[in-house]
């Protein structure tokens, strides 16, 4: 299974949970996820997570080589998930709203049986247009989804604690 990462999973780890001064062994353990392929940040998401000057931005860039998705989306997928997923008459505000979330969901659909979107957002079944979640759009497409800390359990991430 190749697990896809939502840019804000790799927002929130270095934020919230995985900080890189204080687990870098999650770091360590991602970069090694992503050379065995089974994990990484489409390009789009990517561009995401390197435009903010902080520490995730750094490793990203350090590490895009074995974390990128080497690889091109459909357009016509894409097209397929927003007027599907989202709807075939979204103005340029709406647009910019669901932002990469399209792109994501497209790259999964280009091989749906082996690919999982990884996110931090949560279902929210009942919103329209614009303002839908990842997991609401994926669900109706067929595409696996999943939390961080779902694809962290499936994926055996352990830290190891050293004796001071």
């Amino acid at each position: 299974m190749l697990y896809l990462l939502d840019a804000n999973v790799l927002i929130d780890a270095s934020r919230d949970y995985y900080p890189f001064d204080q687990v870098p062994e999650f770091w360590e353990w991602l970069v090694d996820e992503a050379k065995r392929e089974h994990v990484k940040v489409p390009y789009e998401n990517h561009q995401e997570i390197v435009v903010a000057k902080d520490h995730l931005s750094v490793w990203e860039k350090s590490y895009k080589s074995q974390i990128l998705l080497n690889e091109s989306v459909s357009s016509d997928l894409v097209q397929k998930v927003i007027v599907e997923g989202y709807a075939e008459d979204l103005n340029d505000e709406e647009i910019e709203k669901i932002g990469k979330d399209p792109i994501l969901i497209a790259y999964a659909l280009a091989d749906i049986e082996n690919r999982t979107v990884v996110t931090t957002e949560a279902s929210k079944p009942r919103r329209r247009r614009a303002n839908r979640h990842l997991p609401d759009v994926c669900r109706d497409f067929g595409v696996k989804c999943c939390g961080p800390f779902e694809y962290t359990r499936k994926l055996n991430f352990t830290t190891q604690w050293k004796t001071r």
